[in-house]
C-alpha cells in the first residue's frame, strides 16, 4: 500500500494506493459519478443503509455533504475515501473511518457500501486492507470497530477476512431502513495479527 499526494483539487486527504484500488477524499467534481451509482444501486443498498433523505442524490444535498466531509477531517473526526477501481479510475463504492477518539481510546469506526454492479469483486476487502495501514500508521489509532447487520454475511465475510474478530451484538445499535436493528460488533486492535500480510 502506498499513501499518495493529491493532484488535483481540493483533498486534504491523502490518496491511498490498494490492490487494484485506490482511495481519495470525495470532491465537488465527483457528484455525477456518485449520484449515477447511488441511484441505480438504490434497491442494492436500502436494506443496509439508514433511510435516505429525499434530496439523498440532489447535487445540494452532495455539496452539503462535501463541505461536511472537508470539516471532518481537518477537525481530525472522520475520514471519507471514494474507492476506486485502479488504471480506469472507475467509482466502486465509498468507504469512511469515522467516530475518531483520541486521548485514552484512540479509537476509529468503520464503515463502507459497494456500488451494486461492483459488488462481490474483492474491491471492499482491498480497499479495507488499504485503509488499516493508513488508521494505525498515519492516524496513529490503537483500535478499529465496524458493525454489521447479523444476517449481512458479505459484510461480516469481508471484515473477518482482513481480521477483524467478532466480539458481540449490540441490539438496536443503528436505524436501518427506518428499523432499530441489531448489529454484530467487530473489532481489530493496531498489534492484533495482520493476514493480509502472511
Amino acid at each position: 500500500m502506498a499513501f499518495l499526494r493529491s493532484t488535483s483539487g481540493y483533498d486534504p486527504a491523502p490518496v491511498i494506493s490498494g490492490r487494484g484500488v485506490f482511495l481519495r477524499s470525495p470532491t465537488y467534481s465527483d457528484y455525477v459519478e456518485w449520484a449515477m451509482l447511488r441511484g441505480e444501486s438504490r434497491s442494492f443498498l436500502t436494506p443496509w443503509e439508514p433511510s435516505w433523505p429525499a434530496d439523498d442524490l440532489t447535487r445540494s444535498a452532495f455539496r452539503r455533504r462535501i463541505r461536511r466531509y472537508h470539516q471532518e477531517i481537518r477537525e481530525d473526526r472522520a475520514y471519507p475515501f471514494f474507492v476506486y477501481r485502479a488504471g480506469e479510475a472507475v467509482l466502486v463504492g465509498g468507504i469512511t473511518l469515522s467516530n475518531v477518539t483520541r486521548g485514552m481510546t484512540q479509537t476509529g469506526t468503520i464503515g463502507y457500501w459497494m456500488g451494486e454492479r461492483y459488488a462481490n469483486n474483492g474491491y471492499m476487502t482491498a480497499a479495507l486492507t488499504a485503509l488499516i495501514p493508513f488508521a494505525f500508521g498515519i492516524l496513529h489509532l490503537h483500535r478499529l470497530e465496524a458493525a454489521c447487520l447479523v444476517h449481512n454475511a458479505p459484510s461480516r465475510k469481508v471484515l473477518q477476512k482482513v481480521g477483524f474478530r467478532e466480539e458481540g451484538l449490540a441490539r438496536g445499535l443503528v436505524c436501518i431502513n427506518g428499523r432499530w436493528q441489531d448489529h454484530v460488533v467487530y473489532g481489530l486492535l493496531a498489534d492484533d495479527p495482520k493476514p493480509w500480510e502472511c
